[in-house]
């Protein structure tokens, strides 16, 4: 057997790839699990101060006059109107409901056999980016869930049953479904992209042979 038939024989076939998650790459996802969930308990009460000033800004831009206020404080986000009788309590929202998924994106990307290379971080920084604003329209619904379902009469005048299934239903889909997808989705768009290139780099190649012979 020549060297060039060995090589062949080593090397996987065209359209193969080696499995995704070896002990190695299991390994890094739960050291990256780790450190994220660390990072997350250290700053998540700052990480919720951006989404409440976000996602109160956002609520704001529809409504007339803009009555909403939300603030983060205790590991909550509380909701507050300005039309809201002085003495009555301030419903608080939960903001790990939100946001702990951004520990599984982390872990996710860390199965990359490099995961600190800059592309790759550069990726990275790019999904997290859009899950951040993913927090932002979740934390939108959850506003507007408690509007059209606990302030009893005042939901029923101000709010119509489209709407009222609309905002509710959409909060619930992303608790139950939404907040587990949006990691997987997000590292399947941006952290996938380099290693199905270099699958394809190998195609390219063997029919450029076949063409020549």
């Amino acid at each position: 057997m020549t060297p060039e038939n060995r090589r062949r024989e080593a090397s996987p076939a065209p359209g193969s790839a080696d499995p995704l998650l070896t002990r190695r790459a299991a390994l890094r996802g739960l050291v990256g699990f780790l450190l994220a969930l660390a990072f997350w308990f250290g700053f998540s009460r700052a990480y919720e101060k951006t989404l409440a000033f976000g996602s109160g800004a956002l609520t704001n831009l529809f409504e007339s006059p803009d009555v909403t206020r939300l603030e983060a404080r205790d590991g909550e986000i509380l909701l507050d109107r300005r039309d809201f009788p002085p003495r009555s309590a301030r419903p608080g929202l939960s903001g790990p409901d939100i946001h702990f998924n951004f520990v599984l994106l982390v872990a996710l990307f860390a199965l990359d056999p490099r995961p600190l290379r800059g592309a790759h971080v550069a990726r990275f920084l790019a999904a997290a980016a859009v899950l951040w604003l993913i927090h932002v329209i979740a934390l939108v619904f959850q506003v507007h869930s408690v509007y059209v379902t606990s302030l009893g009469a005042w939901s029923a005048a101000n709010y119509g049953r489209v709407a009222r299934n609309f905002w509710a239903a959409g909060w619930h889909f992303y608790l139950i479904a939404g907040r587990f997808a949006a990691p997987f989705a997000l590292w399947w768009l941006f952290g996938r992209r380099e290693e199905e290139t270099v699958l394809e780099k190998p195609r390219r190649r063997t029919k450029g042979r076949r063409s020549k012979g």
